[in-house]
């Protein structure tokens, strides 16, 4: 069994790789600068550890892994230009650098190119995984489509937002888990479980985002702090925040979301803090993390098989970055 950072370090050598063409030079460019800016490579390792925790692992699980790392970065690319984001990873943004039309037809070939890795994988298996990558994808638009919504409603519901979540951040991670089950010959019920614990710990893991958007270090977290905030995204944070703040204070924080005041990213951490926001979220956290837990628990394997998996969820959650 490997670790993850053992699993990280051959994914990358091996990612490292080109994955485009060299002409036309203006649109291949962008892709390979924003592929070289790095990025956790979380969602590819996890495909890898999925099929290792029911065999070794096969050489089509290095091709999907490569697919759902491409995938990813395609949303990446587009998310950032909805958000109007200057900067991913502490790097200009490609929209910002190459311009808005570019970066959307870089994530667009960067799409087309994930699924010609997909279709390098072998015919026993390749009609479930490319129906679940499918499933997964449309499913990440939804998200992302709820997500820009939510911006222009007044209130959003907790459960609605957990929904969004669920569609933009987790199924991607569970499905990544799923699909190296799948080449690894798990049965449906031990897929099933690793689906769950994959979507439980996605929930817990944008949860952490959301906390350290708002109160991370933005040298380490990779972006400008109060991004989320400065966008009236609605996070767990302001969720929260709308529900629990009386008084002056949702008086202020509602009008703090109808303007752009130049300090509004200092204020609204004021009320988040004097409504006990990230302390709420920490237990949020925790709470689908032992959700996930649960179901890794009840994967029939060995609970040795289990253990590089474990370290990876407990990382995940607890990370400053």
């Amino acid at each position: 069994m490997f670790s993850f950072k053992e699993l990280s370090a051959a994914f990358a050598q091996r990612f490292r790789q080109p994955h485009f063409p060299k002409q036309p030079e203006s649109l291949y460019a962008a892709n390979d600068y924003f592929l070289g800016l790095g990025g956790k490579r979380i969602r590819p390792v996890m495909c890898l550890m999925g099929n290792e925790l029911f065999d070794e692992i096969h050489e089509d699980a290095w091709q999907v892994a490569t697919a759902v790392e491409l995938f990813h970065n395609f949303t990446l690319i587009h998310d950032d230009i909805m958000d109007a984001a200057p900067l991913r990873r502490g790097f200009e943004t490609v929209h910002n650098k190459y311009g808005s039309s570019t970066a959307l037809l870089a994530g667009d070939v960067m799409l087309v190119v994930a699924y010609e890795y997909l279709n390098k994988i072998s015919s026993g298996y390749i009609k479930p995984i490319i129906s679940l990558f499918s499933k997964t994808a449309k499913e990440v638009c939804e998200g992302q489509q709820l997500d820009m919504d939510f911006e222009k409603l007044t209130t959003v519901s907790l459960e609605d937002y957990i929904k969004m979540i669920e569609l933009k951040t987790s199924v991607l991670l569970a499905a990544s888990l799923q699909m190296g089950a799948i080449i690894g010959g798990a049965g449906e019920g031990n897929c099933n479980h690793l689906y769950e614990f994959g979507k439980n710990l996605g929930i817990a893991f944008q949860v952490q985002d959301d906390y350290l958007d708002a109160f991370g270090d933005p040298e380490k977290f990779g972006k400008a702090a109060g991004g989320d905030i400065k966008q009236n995204k609605k996070t767990f944070l302001l969720i929260h925040a709308l529900q629990t703040a009386t008084g002056s204070r949702q008086k202020e924080l509602t009008d703090l979301l109808n303007n752009d005041a130049e300090d509004k990213v200092q204020r609204v951490l004021k009320i988040f803090r004097d409504c006990n926001a990230d302390d709420w979220a920490k237990q949020l956290k925790q709470q689908y993390f032992d959700k996930a837990l649960f179901h890794l628990e009840e994967i029939a394997v060995l609970s040795s098989r289990k253990k590089p998996l474990l370290e990876i969820a407990e990382f995940l959650i607890q990370r400053d970055y």
